[in-house]
């Protein structure tokens, strides 16, 4: 760059330059102290549940009188991706998922389009259908679960106290929401004898009705004074059981109490639909949700403290127990920062110290924490918190960010081995290498900016790597021309220049054996070619050996246990199997906090775990252990228990969280057609193919089979003549088997309902169906058995469909250290015959790990072309030649020869991050080939013959160019060991190596083939 000199600027100013140094580095320690921290990156949850319920119907009446008219309006949404619709007798859950592509900001204008279309569908649906309820705050993380438990208090009011502590933690600043989880509803059982009711005559209408009437909720009327308006209250609403026992019953002429002729009894939901135990016991569940974008290391530290005062002012019996604590999370992650960011540093510090001295080393590392200061100031003015997500992109830039600077004050230093002194040796920099640096800094941030700018799920987790690297670099250059120059002119010492000039700095053994290498390499330049792309092919050939990947797992400390129970079975039975499991669990050692979710999921405490939809026969159990190795030994002991037999009435699945979107499963096929018999045919061919194949584990299918269902042909002339309805004949074996809500009980911020059932012998015994009795209107006793025929018959009570059409998922798991894609595609070919055969209407897709990784990849594809054109506007704006930009873009994809070899050394995926590396690095090295072309054609200018110009520039650039590849790859190394960057830290440091030496052989030789440039005897230059 000519005319204006930043870096002279900078020189000449040193108060100001000073000022504005210090101002950032106090500015960005504040900023770091104030920026918000969180576990994961927030993504866009683009999910809705739309529940609907209506007693008494099957599975197909739910499926075509409630479910198909509301699929249909879903599908009228703008950014609809597919509905996956369950069904059970009399309920329907629809999970409606947005396309991956939906900008955030357009999320909740289509949620308020969903409601407003299934709200006037509701008007059209079935009388007696209650809904749709719709959920659309489905992506609530919770920051802290809290157990809360009595041995000695009713949970009704367990659950009061803990809408105290629930009212206590929303002043907790910090804090945005607080849900209760696990209270059983609660309810007030009215229960009769109906053989006793029929003896005395007495038709259970009349009680119903008597109790509705006692507690009615009707305005009185007011009177109008001079005054207040004084408003008359009738106190006949009930509100303790002894009222409800008083209610006066008239029947037959006769009147009774209440009590006469029933109990009446406080308890709960029976069956329940929902339980949650902690360490065995029945518990309640606090879950904290954090406000966004607030530092989650200061909420763990406002929740302890109230955690501490709630403990010391619950009453004795009661227990509050913290179960997970995203801020310990958190406080790990960040530790593992500053930890590997001390490392890097001090990888950065003793490179330049070893090679450059160790006041050169100062200079260098210097501009690591000042670049970094800048980025947190920006990161807080933009709104960005510190999380797993940005804390490894600043680590990625620790390895970048020095290379600007070792430039910068490579070149300074040799300057002043030129003779020059401090004040033109900086201000050389500027003239010389600011704008190639700058150019080669844009291509190296284009090259992140697929996974900036990719609308996806995946995108928008990852996002801010092209973000915080894009700050970084960006940041770096601006350090390297204004703050380095400065700190070198204020910390170098008086440099003595060395006698022979230029020439004599690049006449040392090392450099003379490096021209050595160099102009063999351009001598032969056609063999040196011809390797590299043979070195090439056989990458691209490694690739096809690289194991595949999308997110890794996570190393998060849970062990995840599901229990399905076959389809249809109830909770009671599910809690049997779960207590039967906790047993076992409560004993091991590494177990250091059990919690079970019974009749549903767990709630969402991780943020890309999605929780399971209510289902009786499934339960969720969360095992909490000391760290990774502890949850490693205890997964594959609680697997090798549940083969011996461990919940051996149930299919138990051991399994771990995994970063990013969140699979039910990583292996799934979907087979979709409407006739549910073929369905089951085929899904168990595939079955059968999974079984057959030695890397899967943990097949199952989520249809469960048939189940028996008692259907009763009313005889409908005999009804009418004793004056029942069918309503009438329902209604009473409601009563006799389930119960009938009559009405509620109004009791502080609760109400209870009231509901009438038979006593529990009469209920509970199977065997007496068809012995049961109902009563005429006149109160006279007719046995159910005369009423009609009782057949018993084999039907779906589960049903599941994906935009509207039948669907079984055939799932499973994969053995140890083996990748999902892997054994998908092994099982697609082995199924590749079934498919053949398929009828017509009849499909197969590929979900699972696979399918969300295509969707990934398919963001990144549009963005491709965009980068393309930037990247090479870029470079022909810098080297001013179409042949030399399309020479630099070429360079581009080399980096897979350092890449694949070390990624299959150290058996690491390719995966979503090991691409993202990929790019990165191809940007890395078109940005070396520009730096080294501008060198070129600078020696050019200077009149020297292209064939020295080239030899000498790739002498000249070699220390700079070594030095940061050794720094680099150096800073990457502590990120091998994290479980979510490794393969990226591999990608990068085997592509910075491979790239170092494609840059000092490959580069000269490509350059002088490209121009056919012809060798002469070459001399150093001067």
């Amino acid at each position: 760059m000519k005319g204006f000199n930043l870096s002279a600027l900078a020189v000449k100013e040193r108060a100001i330059t000073l000022f504005l140094l210090v101002s950032f580095a106090f500015a960005g320690i504040y900023a770091f102290s104030k920026l918000g921290r969180a576990e994961d990156p927030s993504f866009t949850i683009k999910i809705m549940t739309v529940t609907s319920v209506w007693p008494g119907a099957t599975v197909e009446e739910m499926q075509n009188l409630v479910a198909e008219p509301l699929e249909k309006r879903l599908q009228e949404l703008r950014w609809y991706d597919h509905v996956e619709t369950l069904m059970r007798p009399g309920y329907t859950n629809m999970t409606l998922f947005f396309k991956d592509t939906m900008p955030p900001k357009e999320v909740a204008e289509q949620f308020y389009e969903a409601r407003k279309k299934l709200g006037d569908e509701a008007k059209s649906l079935p009388s007696g259908v209650v809904g749709p309820f719709i959920n659309d705050e489905y992506s609530d993380v919770t920051f802290t679960l809290y157990s809360l438990k009595s041995s000695d208090l009713p949970q009704r009011k367990l659950a009061r106290e803990a809408e105290v502590l629930r009212q206590q933690l929303l002043h907790v600043d910090g804090v945005k929401k607080v849900h209760i989880y696990g209270e059983q509803a609660e309810k007030i059982f009215v229960e009769f004898s109906y053989a006793k009711l029929a003896n005395l005559g007495i038709n259970p209408k009349a009680i119903f009705s008597a109790i509705q009437n006692q507690n009615s909720m009707t305005a009185s009327g007011s009177i109008n004074t001079k005054g207040a308006e004084v408003f008359i209250r009738l106190d006949s609403s009930y509100d303790d059981l002894e009222k409800i026992r008083n209610t006066a019953i008239v029947a037959n002429g006769h009147t009774f109490k209440l009590s006469d002729i029933a109990q009446v009894k406080r308890g709960y939901e029976d069956p329940a639909s929902y339980q949650i135990h902690n360490e065995g016991e029945p518990t309640l569940i606090l879950g904290v949700v954090m406000k966004e974008g607030f530092n989650g290391l200061t909420l763990g530290e406002n929740l302890q403290n109230e955690e501490n005062k709630i403990i010391s002012q619950l009453p004795t019996g009661i227990s509050f127990t913290k179960i997970t604590d995203q801020g310990v999370v958190i406080k790990d992650s960040i530790d593992e920062f500053l930890m590997k960011f001390v490392v890097a540093l001090c990888v950065v510090m003793l490179v330049s110290l070893i090679s450059m001295g160790w006041r050169v080393g100062i200079v260098v590392a210097a501009a690591v924490p000042l670049t970094l200061a800048i980025v947190f100031i920006i990161m807080i003015m933009t709104d960005r918190v510190l999380d797993r997500v940005t804390l490894g992109s600043l680590i990625i830039g620790l390895g970048l960010l020095v290379d600007d600077a070792i430039i910068a004050i490579e070149m300074m230093v040799v300057k002043l081995e030129e003779g020059l002194d401090k004040i033109q040796a900086a201000s050389y920099a500027w003239t010389h290498a600011a704008a190639p640096m700058l150019s080669g800094t844009l291509v190296t941030i284009i090259g992140f900016i697929p996974i900036g700018f990719a609308h996806s799920t995946a995108g928008e987790y990852a996002g801010n790597i092209f973000w915080i690297v894009g700050f970084a670099l960006l940041v770096s250059w601006v350090v390297a021309v204004v703050f380095t120059p400065y700190l070198g002119v204020k910390l170098l010492p008086n440099i003595k220049p060395i006698e022979g000039g230029h020439e004599a700095i690049y006449n040392t053994p090392n450099y003379k054996r490096l021209r050595k290498a160099v102009t063999w390499g351009v001598n032969h330049k056609k063999s040196v070619i011809f390797t590299v792309i043979g070195l090439f092919l056989v990458s691209g050939i490694g690739m096809g050996m690289l194991k595949q990947q999308f997110f890794p797992t996570s190393d998060r400390s849970e062990v995840l246990a599901d229990i399905q129970m076959p389809k249809g079975s109830s909770i009671e039975a599910t809690k049997a199997v779960v207590t039967e499991v906790e047993t076992w669990l409560l004993k091991q050692p590494e177990a250091k906090n059990v919690t079970s979710y019974i009749g549903a999921g767990a709630t969402r405490f991780f943020f890309s775990y999605n929780p399971e939809l209510p289902d009786p026969s499934f339960a969720k159990i969360i095992i909490k252990t000391a760290n990774s190795q502890d949850r490693d030994n205890l997964k594959w002991r609680f697997r090798e228990e549940v083969v011996k037999g461990l919940g051996s009435s149930a299919h138990v699945r051991v399994s771990q969280l995994v970063f990013g979107p969140f699979p039910l499963y990583p292996v799934d096929f979907r087979v979709m057609g409407e006739n549910t018999d073929k369905l089951r045919e085929i899904a168990n061919e595939i079955k059968a193919v999974m079984t057959d194949n030695p890397n899967t584990r943990e097949i199952n299918q989520d249809w469960g089979e048939l189940t028996p269902e008692v259907h009763f042909a009313l005889d409908q002339s005999r009804l009418r003549l004793i004056g029942l309805t069918p309503q009438d004949v329902s209604e009473q074996l409601q009563f006799l088997l389930k119960g009938i809500p009559l009405t509620q009980v109004r009791e502080d911020i609760r109400t209870v309902d009231i509901v009438a059932r038979s006593n529990g012998t009469d209920r509970l015994s199977p065997d007496k169906l068809t012995n049961l009795t109902l009563t005429t209107n006149e109160g006279k006793a007719i046995p159910l058995s005369q009423l009609g025929e009782i057949k018993v018959t084999d039907e779906d009570s589960f049903l599941r469909r994906r935009d509207r059409t039948p669907t079984i998922s055939v799932r499973c798991d994969i053995a140890e250290g083996l990748q999902p894609p892997q054994v998908s595609n092994e099982i697609y070919q082995a199924i590749k015959p079934i498919i053949a055969k398929l009828p017509q209407g009849y499909r197969i897709e590929v979900g699972g790990n696979i399918e969300d990784s295509e969707k990934a990849n398919k963001a990144l594809l549009p963005i491709f072309p965009i980068m393309i054109i930037l990247t090479l506007f870029v470079i022909v704006v810098q080297v001013r030649s179409l042949s030399m930009m399309t020479m630099v873009f070429l360079t581009a994809p080399l980096g897979l020869i350092g890449a694949v070899p070390i990624l299959l050394l150290f058996n690491q995926p390719f995966g979503f991050n090991a691409i993202l590396g990929l790019i990165g690095l191809s940007g890395i090295l078109m940005r070396n080939t520009l730096i080294l072309i501008v060198q070129i054609k600078d020696n050019e200018k200077r009149g020297h013959h292209s064939y020295d110009a080239i030899i000498e520039a790739t002498v000249q650039r070699a220390r700079p160019v070594i030095l940061t590849a050794l720094a680099a790859a150096l800073a990457f190394i502590p990120l091998t060991h994290s479980v979510f960057w490794g393969s990226m830290a591999y990608t990068l440091i085997g592509g910075t190596i491979g790239g170092t030496a494609l840059i000092l052989l490959f580069l000269p030789a490509l350059y002088a083939a490209w121009f056919k440039i012809k060798p002469v005897e070459t001399r150093i230059l001067s």
